[in-house]
């Protein structure tokens, strides 16, 4: 592994296909971009175009290759796999996938109804499986591949005010578990992400006040708010060849708290 001012360069990682769901802000902006400063071929789905355009603009000024983004309403699983069909045909072959995309819009257990159910679970969980689903078979044809699912802590810290998001966290871990044993015989590494309080701008906007930073401090054993980039290098990890031998594991990156 070489170095790069403090942090890694993995040489595996050039040139390789990677997908990021969910890649236009927030954490996976900054996959999108650590993927893309690591020389990797990177497309990313999102619904946001400005954010994505921005994005583009900003890597196409330094990075060897800049990202390519398609426009996908994950939860719209025939666009889906027609997108997923799309980058097939431009890259040929997916060797990474980081399901990243998710909404903790907070909710009361007396406003869930059965849509808002349905539709929770459609953003936070059901596309990690079919996106997953889609790519698998090119990645058994090459026997190797790296699916990297995005959960959370909120599972396992007492929640509230979001049981339909942190039920979908949940259920990432187990997804993760069982793909990693039906595909290991193929090569194909499955692990599952669960991140704590990460700075964004989203988070900022809607979260994390000073009263709430004040409680995660507290529960952190780390008296310091993650940063996305942060979460961004354990994924370069996890889709390197550097961690060849790791699968069926969910790595924990909450500064401490659980």
């Amino acid at each position: 592994m070489e170095q790069i001012g403090r942090f890694a360069t993995y040489p595996s990682l050039r040139d390789r296909v990677i997908v990021v769901t969910g890649g236009a802000s927030g954490i996976g902006e900054a996959i999108v971009e650590a993927f893309a400063r690591q020389s990797a071929q990177v497309a990313f789905l999102d619904i946001q175009d400005g954010a994505a355009e921005r994005l583009i603009k900003r890597l196409s000024a330094d990075c060897a290759t800049a990202p390519v983004y398609y426009r996908c309403d994950l939860t719209d699983i025939p666009a889906v796999q027609n997108v997923v069909q799309n980058i097939l045909d431009k890259f040929q072959m997916v060797g990474v996938l980081v399901n990243n995309a998710g909404n903790d819009t907070r909710h009361t257990i007396e406003d869930v109804t059965s849509e808002y159910w349905d539709r929770a679970i459609a953003v936070n969980l059901k596309h990690q499986f079919f996106m997953s689903q889609a790519i698998i078979p090119v990645m058994k044809r090459a026997q190797r591949g790296s699916i990297i699912n995005m959960s959370s802590i909120g599972w396992v810290i007492p929640s509230t005010n979001q049981v339909v998001y942190v039920t979908a966290k949940a259920a990432i871990v187990g997804m993760t578990r069982t793909l990693s044993h039906e595909l290991g015989g193929d090569n194909i590494r499955v692990n599952c992400i669960m991140p704590g309080a990460i700075l964004t701008e989203r988070q900022q906007k809607l979260w994390i006040t000073e009263e709430y930073k004040a409680q995660i401090l507290k529960n952190q054993a780390l008296k310091r708010m993650i940063l996305p980039e942060e979460v961004a290098r354990l994924v370069l990890f996890l889709a390197s060849d550097d961690s060849s031998a790791i699968t069926n594991q969910s790595y924990v990156i909450d500064a401490g708290w659980v």
